[in-house]
């Protein structure tokens, strides 16, 4: 199977394309995102996939897992593992309205990753048009809570790993038109601050500011960052009343970095913020975290069988570890053989300019379509 000669058609693959991305899927909005699952479960369906639908939990929306049929069907295969949340809320779509610039197509959630989960679909669809059997089963996963660190759904994407041989995720390409064979370790962290009320006209010296106690902490957690390890505060809520001395504050930080061992001193460091100072009490707990993802073997050898494929098709694959996490992460550290960064060229992710290269469809469905061709 020559995945050149595969008839992909851009246009074709960005009506379809477009569907997905103006059915808006926030994460915090689990209605919405189960209405962009029923959408791809449906296209599946119809492509001939048994389709499963697991209850999400924790407020997030659910799960769909597709198994395409084979004549190996239950064996260890071929898992491509995507999200289908986006950090857009319901709206943007209205600021970031469908358009095609030349080679440049835009849209909330198009290029973070609802343009590799669709081309990765069109790679199934291509090879079944063919007629071609794949050596190995396929399932598709799509998942809800990707964008906030995986909380309701780590278990279910671990142990439907655990069971196929190879795991590809379709998350952004990278910019030189390289593939993603690590992962950076990601810790998240909850912040609260609890100060003492007061009138902030009449009395406002006996109030103990909880804002700001945090604002000192948002320094001191900045001054944190060294090249082994970042630390930036993200989200911040503080106070209720202008006129009143604030009682709380919340927040949330994000550490990140290359070594697990890294992190790990990181995240003591951020534990230890907790304390009481000037009559505030300020509590760092932690939340979600992916551990570090380092290429092993394994991952090697299935990024030089894309590569191969790559450079049957005319174009160079370079690869590389990215920071920001994917659910890769997961996978990687498992060991499982995993290959992310498959999906489409782009830029401006999480922006209200968000785009891909239209021609990487195409070119980066027919390296899937290779890839599920021919791993063993």
């Amino acid at each position: 199977m020559n995945p050149a000669n595969l008839p992909f058609d851009s246009e074709a693959m960005l009506q379809g394309l477009r569907g997905w991305v103006e059915c808006e899927s926030p994460t915090w909005d689990a209605s919405a995102v189960n209405r962009m699952l029923d959408l791809a479960a449906r296209q599946m369906a119809i492509m001939g996939a048994t389709i499963e639908r697991i209850a999400g939990r924790d407020g997030f929306g659910g799960v769909v897992r597709a198994r395409f049929p084979h004549p190996k069907q239950g064996e260890p295969g071929i898992l491509i593992a995507g999200h289908m949340d986006t950090v857009h809320p319901t709206g943007t779509i209205e600021k970031l309205k469908w358009r095609r610039e030349g080679n440049r197509c835009y849209g909330p959630g198009i290029y973070d990753m609802k343009g590799g989960n669709y081309l990765s679909l069109e790679a199934i669809r291509q090879l079944a048009s063919a007629s071609f059997t794949t050596p190995l089963p396929i399932t598709v996963l799509f998942t809800p809570d990707e964008e906030v660190g995986t909380p309701s759904t780590r278990d279910i994407i671990e142990a439907e790993a655990a069971r196929n041989k190879y795991v590809l995720v379709p998350e952004p390409g990278r910019a030189d038109n390289g593939v993603t064979t690590g992962r950076y370790a990601i810790a998240r962290f909850n912040l609260e601050a609890t100060g003492r009320p007061s009138h902030a006209g009449a009395t406002l010296s006996a109030g103990r500011s909880a804002i700001r106690e945090m604002a000192r902490q948002i320094l001191a957690i900045d001054a944190m960052t060294t090249e082994d390890c970042t630390f930036s505060v993200g989200v911040v809520h503080g106070g209720q009343w202008v006129n009143c001395v604030a009682t709380t504050a919340t927040g949330e930080a994000l550490s990140m970095a290359k070594r697990q061992a890294d992190l790990d001193r990181g995240v003591e460091r951020m534990l230890a913020l907790s304390g009481t100072t000037n009559d505030v009490a300020f509590k760092v707990t932690r939340g979600v975290t992916r551990p570090v993802w380092e290429p092993d073997a394994g991952t090697m050898a299935l990024y030089e069988k894309a590569r191969g494929i790559a450079k049957s098709l005319g174009a160079e694959l370079p690869h590389a570890s990215s920071g920001g996490g994917s659910d890769g992460n997961f996978t990687g550290a498992m060991g499982i053989p995993t290959l992310d960064g498959l999906g489409v060229r782009g830029g401006n992710g999480h922006t209200l300019e968000e785009f891909i290269e239209v021609e990487s469809l195409v070119e980066r469905g027919r390296l899937m379509a290779g890839l599920l061709a021919t791993l063993e």
